[in-house]
């Protein structure tokens, strides 16, 4: 008996294992080259830092400078120290603070030395311990206040600092006044080199940073969708344990509050540069950001339903899923559009064309009837309303955004397409 053999060609039967290893390496590398630009970013930034610190030692090691600052080049060492950031944003905002409450604390400290010195013995000490405790205390009152801690925090504790280490040091009134003036001028030599060293040898911007990743945010929620109606809906077609979906996109987002409004803070000192000019509308973006986390809960709220083990039968999700399938399909290209168009800042005019889809797909949602159950006990009805509900939330946050991102547009004249 004659048996006919065929030759599989070897790519088609190693295909599935290349797509997973393609997909694989894909993954790693695109995981490589984000920790290497990291990496690179904190490494342009210890070199920075190093060259500043070198620059302002010569204070201490050339001696024509050394006789004209004194040992007061400690001062300038230490400003760079503490007012050196990993963005430049954040470097002006503590030297600009740093320098107001210096000469804030400075003048009005001598002020009262000088008042102390006048009245002698006892009203010496009466007057000091007074203009301490009126100043310290309103400093403080005034640290607490959101608005001003958000911003001005470093500069009311150098203003308290200065203010305090003036008045009870205990210098004659003749001295505090020079003493003064050579600790500003070191102080100043510090800022000076931090300003040269970090704003305008690759600077790394705040803004670009906030701008860069509010946008990179759509797309994460705009997968996670995905992967949530996919997961939804694949046990139809295959008898297998439902897979997790991952929304670990989602919780980043979820926890990025505090690093959002402190980017935010920063760019609002940084001067202007590229495409970001003076008083760009970096709070849209914070409002923005709040309505992404708003978003990415509800995301997380739908894989609790999805993987909850009281799940429709597949012969009820099934007519359910074209229509949920599609206005998946159409949020998650909106979501692409709606970063797309902050990342290349030019307006999505979501009005005219985003706006009056996202009202369909709501109506269409609320127009969904639950498929007939055989068994209302079994809780069927309760996961679908669920399911179709939470869809619906995605949809009229993904309608709020574009409307954020539109109104983003016009403050921030962006480019019209």
């Amino acid at each position: 008996m004659n048996s006919t053999t065929i030759d599989i060609p070897v790519e088609e039967r190693i295909v599935p294992n290349q797509k997973r290893k393609f997909q694989f390496q894909t993954y790693v590398s695109s995981l490589l080259e984000k920790v290497c630009m990291d990496d690179m970013k904190k490494v342009i930034h210890s070199i920075k830092l190093g060259i500043a610190l070198v620059l302002v030692s010569l204070l201490y090691l050339l001696d024509p400078l050394f006789k004209q600052v004194g040992e007061n080049a400690m001062w300038a060492i230490m400003t760079v120290v503490v007012v050196f950031e990993f963005y430049a944003g954040a470097t002006l905002s503590k030297g600009l603070n740093r320098g107001a409450g210096t000469i804030l604390g400075g003048g009005l400290g001598c002020l009262a030395a000088i008042l102390a010195d006048e009245f002698g013995g006892t009203g010496n000490a009466i007057v000091v311990g007074t203009s301490v405790f009126i100043f310290g205390a309103a400093a403080t009152y005034f640290r607490m206040i959101p608005k001003i801690k958000r911003r001005y925090d470093y500069g009311a504790l150098i203003f308290i600092l200065t203010f305090s280490l003036v008045v009870v040091s205990g210098v004659r009134a003749d001295k505090v006044m020079a003493l003064a003036r050579e600790r500003l001028s070191t102080i100043g030599m510090g800022f000076f080199v931090c300003l040269f060293t970090n704003v305008l040898v690759y600077p790394m911007w705040a803004s670009d940073e906030l701008h860069d990743s509010t946008a990179s945010k759509f797309r994460k929620l705009a997968d996670c969708i995905e992967g949530c109606l996919e997961n939804y809906f694949k046990i139809i077609e295959e008898t297998e344990k439902q897979p997790s979906a991952n929304v670990s996109s989602c919780k980043s987002v979820l926890y990025s509050k505090s690093s959002e409004e402190s980017l935010a803070n920063f760019a609002k000192w940084e001067p202007w540069h590229g495409k970001f000019g003076f008083h760009y509308p970096w709070d849209k973006y914070l409002r923005i950001g709040e309505v992404l986390r708003e978003l990415s809960a509800t995301i997380i709220c739908l894989k609790g339903c999805v993987e909850s083990p009281k799940q429709p039968s597949s012969r009820t999700r099934q007519e359910i899923k074209e229509s949920c399938k599609i206005i998946g399909s159409e949020v998650k290209q909106i979501l692409r559009e709606l970063g797309e168009s902050i990342i290349k800042m030019k307006r999505c005019h979501a009005t005219i064309l985003i706006l009056p889809k996202l009202q369909f797909m709501i109506m269409k949602l609320s127009l969904i009837k639950s498929p007939k159950i055989e068994d209302p006990q079994t809780g069927e009805s309760i996961a679908i309303a669920s399911f179709i509900f939470l869809l619906m939330e995605i949809v009229e946050k993904v309608e709020v955004l574009a409307k954020e991102v539109e109104e983003l547009g016009k403050m921030a004249h962006f480019k019209i397409k």
